[in-house]
């Protein structure tokens, strides 16, 4: 509940915007304002590190939004949810310090559509997260990807996703919901 006026804003304005005509194309960049509040900050006096990814969020929420793939989630009863993040971090925010949430679709593969959200001042990368997402179903079960492309479109001019995240989703997968995951330490 702490960022659902973040969430309720950032959704409105990209309402807005895409009724004055600001939509996004699959390729396109998403930027959303966003200043450091004391709820964000840690005891060190700087953004917290969950915070971030918390706030990418709001990324996420426009990108949705002005892509129309929201009102596609809404008419089908489908919601994303993340699958895998990470997340590199370069400086610091602090209090009252306003930036960029930067994000953009890099792609898919067979399971999960790929984002990347940046954390921008004054043009420079502070933070940078990947993040996996899938499309769930509210009665049960994932989308896949065909008929999510069915219904949206497929994103052309796509690269491919970068080795480096294959890889990365390859290693740090957990076992299926179907599947047992017990918590032993090696």
């Amino acid at each position: 509940m702490n960022l659902i006026w973040r969430t309720l804003i950032t959704m409105l304005r990209a309402r807005l915007s895409l009724r004055r005509g600001n939509a996004l194309g699959p390729r396109d960049v998403s930027t959303v304002r966003v200043t450091t509040l004391p709820t964000d900050l840690d005891l060190l006096r700087h953004m917290n590190n969950g915070r971030y990814l918390s706030l990418m969020d709001l990324g996420r929420w426009d990108l949705l939004v002005r892509t129309g793939l929201m009102d596609a989630m809404k008419e089908h009863g489908w919601y994303a949810v993340v699958s895998a993040e990470t997340i590199t971090f370069r400086k610091s925010l602090t209090l009252g310090q306003r930036f960029d949430i930067e994000s953009r679709l890099l792609g898919h593969d067979d399971r999960a559509i790929f984002l990347e959200h940046r954390v921008v001042v004054k043009g420079e990368i502070y933070a940078r997260a990947i993040v996996g997402a899938r499309m769930v179903r509210r009665s049960g079960g994932t989308v896949p990807h065909e008929e999510l492309f069915a219904a949206i479109g497929r994103p052309e001019g796509l690269p491919d996703i970068a080795e480096w995240i294959e890889d990365w989703m390859r290693e740090s997968r957990l076992p299926s919901t179907r599947r047992p995951a017990p918590s032993t330490w090696s």
